[in-house]
C-alpha cells in the first residue's frame, strides 16, 4: 500500500494509506516518488500553516521539489522506470506572461502543495504522484535521484543569479547560507564568479566553501563596513531585512541586489536611500523559467557537488521529523526525502 503525507495544521504531520484514482487523467503520467527535498515554503506551511499571506484552507500534502519514476506513461512517450526530474509550475500556456516565455507569472498557473492554488492541489511528499507529461523531464540513466531533486530548487536559485546578471570573474555577494543561498553560491561559482558568503551560523559558513565560496564570513566576526561598495552583484538569501540592508551597502555603484529570499510579509525598516544615492537596481526573483532545464543540465554535467549540500536524508514516513529538524535550524544544507524505492 502507498502511502502519503498530509499536513493538518501547523506541525502536525499525519501519515496515511494513498488511495489513487484508478484512471490517469489524460496527458498525465503515473509516478512513483523517487526523492523529494524540503523548502523554505514547505517549512512556513509547517510551522505557520502559512507563507507569505497565503493561508491554507485545509489539509493538504506539502512538496514541490522533487523527482520520480515512471509508473504508468499513459500514453505519453516516456517509458515504465525512466526517472524524471519534477517542474511544479503548472501553467496555462495562454496568458500574455506565458506567450513571453515567463510561466513563473502565469496569471493562472496551478502549483502543488501552496495555499496560492484554490483548491489546494496535493504536493510531491506522497509516494504516488500524478503530475503533467509536458512537466516532467527525462534524465540521463547515470543521474542520481539525490541529486536530481536538487532541480527546482536549483532553478530558482538560477533565475536569481540571471536576474542580477551574474557572469565570470564578478564578485558576488551572498547574504545566507541556508538550502537556496548555497545553491546561489554553487551556482555563481560555477559560472566562474568570485564568490564571498556571509551567514550567522558558523557551521552553515563551512559547507558555503565547500560548495564553492572563495571566502566565508560569520557575522559578527568582521567588520561589515569592510564589503562597503565591493561587490558587483548582491544575492540575498536570507529573508532577513538587515541582511537586505547589508546588500544594499555592499554593492557597489551601479551594481545590482537581486531577492532571492523569501521575504515575509511585516513591517521593516529599508535603506531605500542607497538605492537612489548609488543608482542601485533591485530584482526580485520568483521561481523560474527556462532556468528548469538549465538546472537540469547542471545536474546531468555534474558541474555541482550535490553530496555536500545534503544536510540529511529520511524515509518519505518521517517527513515530519524532517520539518522539525528544518525548523531547529540545526541543518546545514537541504534536506531530502527519500520514496521507498529508493
Amino acid at each position: 500500500m502507498a502511502i502519503e503525507t498530509k499536513l493538518c495544521a501547523a506541525r502536525d504531520i499525519q501519515i496515511a494509506d494513498q488511495s489513487p484514482q484508478t484512471s490517469v487523467s489524460e496527458g498525465h503520467v503515473r509516478l512513483r516518488l523517487a526523492v523529494a527535498s524540503l523548502c523554505g515554503t514547505d517549512l512556513h506551511y509547517y510551522s505557520q500553516f502559512s507563507n507569505a499571506g497565503f493561508v491554507l484552507q485545509n489539509p493538504v500534502t506539502l512538496g514541490h521539489e522533487a523527482c520520480a519514476y515512471v509508473a504508468d506513461p499513459n500514453g505519453s512517450e516516456f517509458e515504465v522506470g525512466q526517472l524524471v526530474a519534477l517542474n511544479p509550475i503548472m501553467n496555462c500556456q495562454t496568458c500574455a506572461a506565458c506567450l513571453r516565455g515567463e510561466e513563473n507569472l502565469c496569471t493562472a498557473k496551478k502549483f502543488p502543495g501552496s495555499a496560492t492554488t484554490v483548491p489546494h492541489l496535493d504536493g510531491f511528499f506522497r509516494e504516488v504522484i500524478d503530475h503533467p507529461a509536458r512537466c516532467c523531464r527525462p534524465v540521463a540513466k547515470h543521474v542520481d535521484p539525490r541529486h536530481l531533486t536538487f532541480a527546482e530548487p536549483m532553478a530558482c536559485a538560477l533565475h536569481a543569479l540571471n536576474k542580477g546578471g551574474v557572469s565570470k570573474g564578478q564578485k558576488v555577494l551572498v547574504t545566507g547560507c541556508g538550502p537556496m543561498g548555497l545553491l546561489a553560491i554553487a551556482g555563481a561559482a560555477a559560472r566562474g564568479a568570485q564568490v564571498t558568503a556571509i551567514d550567522l551560523r558558523a557551521g552553515a559558513v563551512d559547507v558555503a566553501r565547500k560548495a564553492g565560496a572563495d571566502e566565508g564570513l560569520v557575522i559578527g566576526e568582521f567588520e561589515e563596513a569592510a564589503l562597503d561598495r565591493q561587490f558587483d552583484v548582491v544575492v540575498e538569501a536570507s529573508g532577513a531585512i538587515p541582511a537586505f540592508n547589508t546588500a544594499l551597502m555592499a554593492v557597489r555603484q551601479k551594481g545590482r541586489v537581486s531577492i532571492l529570499s523569501n521575504i515575509q510579509l511585516r513591517e521593516a525598516k529599508v535603506n531605500l536611500n542607497q538605492i537612489m544615492l548609488k543608482e542601485i537596481e533591485v530584482f526580485g526573483s520568483f521561481q523560474f523559467n527556462s532556468e528548469f532545464e538549465e538546472a537540469v543540465q547542471l545536474i546531468e554535467a555534474g558541474r555541482i557537488n550535490f553530496d555536500v549540500l545534503t544536510a540529511q536524508a529520511f524515509p518519505l514516513a518521517q517527513t515530519g521529523d524532517a520539518l522539525q529538524l528544518m525548523a531547529s535550524g540545526d541543518a546545514f544544507g537541504k534536506i531530502i526525502v527519500l520514496g521507498t524505492d529508493v
